[in-house]
């Protein structure tokens, strides 16, 4: 009769409120509940007193639906009631209409089943019932539509029966109308019980809360009523089923050591699940598991909810607890790639041996192992959290990773200008996350050509002179760029095809499959020599194919005017193919394995937006290869 005992997600349904509600009563509902039953999507036929069969139009959902809206008791309750009563089968005796002496009589709900020492006692006192109330005046008999002649009649004036009977008076959830401790009866109490079986509302709640889960019904609003006792005990009474020579008596408190453990009704992974704690909650142990093999524990929560959990997920709580964490490091800023380990100090000093965990709010910019040893990944800042496992003391201590520039790298090795040109040169930090990513260019013969901080060069006048780009945290950290300045060219001097994209001294646009020398010298049209060279600036033949890096230099008396660099998408080696191999390239660059020089990055840039290439271009240049999406040039 305890209700602490079943405050969980299935049993909780013997405390439903069971009147009709239109909101929530439906057809497909109650066909839901009545599935595995031979009531489940069944016209409805019946045997009348004279033997014959009756066949209706309507299925046994509808009868309910209908007795749940006439008698104003909830369908589901009905449904529910009908499964627990008759079980699965049509054939059953109380609902047959063949009981000799009962011929075309039906008692759903086995209402005035009282037991009987004659052989089918119940049932025939329930058939009785059916047929005159046993004795009931005739106010109640039409009150109730008896005698239940046809299965509509029984379905709802038994309906009825319980309506007025029970849920009208009070007795509104199952385990009130089997328990009958409401006093809304004028002060008559623990007389008017339904049924003799008093695991009924247990074992009807399962049905119920089935019926509900297949009709995707558990997340809508229920009203549940709830006896609250006084007088009661601190902890609900166990289970006869539960054997107490499995346990000891306990009074130790524990915590939780793993997360989202589960507190079931009792000590099986049958029994129900009331809740479930995690790392580091804090229970009661009342009573330890000595069952063999796997063991449980009864545990009283804080909450008071009373439950058993499985003995591996507790630890006891040492009489002395950690009180106090301090943390400390001689140096909170980090250098990328270094080591180091925390200073930790537990207060008291009797607890210094209790376990603590090591948290990162951000492994990606520091990691922390078991030890407290850091390990700097990259540029940012990380909070590591100390905490004891057995309580809620912590303590945390804020990192910062500092990444030093180890190189430069620029977007031109060598560069042609004409007199009165500028052009954008591009300067990248080594590596990407380096705090300091300031450039100093400078040009070592400003009468040839200058350059501004944001990189742009001026050409002055004929003549060669070296850009030099040079980190702001460490001078020594350089990279340079052969620049000559030649005379103007006339645009008339040189022409290119529509195809091609040429974009101040970058070149893109090519068919990857029309890239060897003869085909890009066909798309341009000019009387200066032509000469292709590779990313290597190795001298091409016209079979060779161009890939990115390589050069077009225009010549005039083999002096270059004019040098264009190639893009093709995709070709992350200059190869002038796409294939696995700059899958791997790329692979290795993102796993900061091998670095790419500038002018592959662009081209494994396959989005064109400037930013550095990441694993959705090495997706893009996977889809090319398999034939899926092809890279637009």
């Amino acid at each position: 009769m305890d209700p602490r005992n079943f405050l969980n997600e299935v049993r909780i349904f013997q405390f439903e409120g069971l009147s009709y509600d239109e909101h929530t009563n439906n057809l497909d509902s109650v066909e839901k509940i009545l599935y595995g039953t031979e009531f489940y999507n069944t016209k409805v036929s019946y045997y009348d007193s004279n033997g014959n069969n009756i066949f209706m139009n309507e299925t046994y959902s509808d009868l309910i639906l209908k007795g749940g809206q006439v008698s104003k008791v909830s369908s589901y309750h009905l449904a529910s009631r009908i499964k627990q009563e008759v079980g699965p089968f049509l054939t059953h005796s109380s609902i047959s209409g063949r009981v000799q002496g009962f011929e075309g009589l039906y008692n759903f709900y086995n209402i005035g089943a009282t037991s009987s020492a004659e052989p089918m006692g119940a049932i025939k006192n329930g058939l009785q019932y059916a047929k005159d109330g046993k004795g009931a005046s005739q106010t109640t008999k039409d009150k109730y539509l008896i005698p239940w002649n046809t299965k509509e009649r029984a379905i709802t004036g038994g309906g009825i029966f319980i309506g007025s009977s029970y849920i009208n008076v009070g007795q509104n959830t199952i385990y009130l109308q089997k328990f009958d401790v409401n006093d809304d009866r004028n002060g008559t109490l623990f007389t008017h019980q339904y049924m003799t079986n008093v695991l009924a509302p247990y074992s009807e709640s399962k049905s119920i809360y089935n019926g509900y889960q297949k009709s995707n019904l558990l997340d809508t609003n229920m009203t549940f009523i709830i006896p609250v006792y006084e007088n009661m005990p601190t902890l609900p009474t166990e289970s006869p089923s539960i054997y107490s020579n499995d346990f000891m008596q306990d009074n130790t408190q524990v915590y939780c050591n793993a997360t989202n453990v589960n507190i079931r009704t009792g000590p099986s992974t049958s029994y129900e699940v009331i809740t479930t704690v995690s790392h580091p909650d804090k229970m009661t142990r009342i009573a330890k598991g000595k069952q063999a093999g796997e063991r449980w524990d009864r545990v009283v929560l804080e909450n008071g909810i009373v439950g058993y959990i499985y003995q591996t997920y507790i630890t006891e709580v040492p009489p002395v607890q950690i009180e106090k964490i301090d943390v400390n490091i001689d140096n909170t800023t980090l250098e990328k790639g270094e080591r180091k380990q925390l200073q930790v100090t537990i207060s008291p000093q009797e607890a210094s041996n209790h376990k603590i965990s090591y948290t990162s709010s951000n492994p990606e910019i520091v990691t922390v192992d078991n030890e407290g040893y850091l390990h700097a990944i990259r540029s940012g800042s990380a909070t590591i959290t100390v905490k004891a496992e057995e309580n809620e003391v912590q303590s945390q201590i804020t990192i910062t990773v500092y990444s030093k520039v180890t190189g430069i790298s620029l977007d031109q090795k060598e560069i042609y200008m004409q007199v009165g040109d500028t052009f954008q040169i591009n300067g990248n930090i080594e590596p990407e996350d380096a705090d300091d990513k300031i450039i100093i260019y400078q040009s070592t013969n400003a009468e040839v050509a200058t350059i501004q901080e944001n990189g742009i060069i001026t050409a002055k006048q004929e003549g060669e002179t070296t850009i030099i780009a040079s980190s702001n945290e460490n001078s020594s950290i350089q990279s340079n760029c052969k620049l000559t300045v030649v005379r103007q060219m006339d645009d008339s001097e040189i022409h290119f095809d529509a195809s091609l994209r040429v974009n101040s001294l970058e070149i893109s646009g090519i068919n990857y499959n029309e890239n060897t020398v003869a085909d890009i010298k066909q798309k341009i049209t000019t009387d200066l020599e032509i000469e292709i060279v590779n990313h290597k600036n190795e001298i091409l033949q016209d079979t060779d194919l161009v890939g990115t890096g390589s050069k077009i230099l225009v010549k005039e008396n083999g002096v270059v005017l004019r040098q264009y660099q190639i893009i093709i998408y995709g070709d992350s080696n200059g190869d002038g193919k796409i294939n696995s191999i700059d899958l791997l390239v790329l692979q290795r660059h993102i796993l900061e394995i091998e670095v790419m020089e500038p002018i592959f990055r662009k081209a494994t840039n396959i989005n064109k937006n400037g930013n550095k290439p990441t694993s959705v271009d090495l997706l893009l240049i996977q889809r090319h290869i398999l034939g899926l999406q092809i890279i637009e040039q």
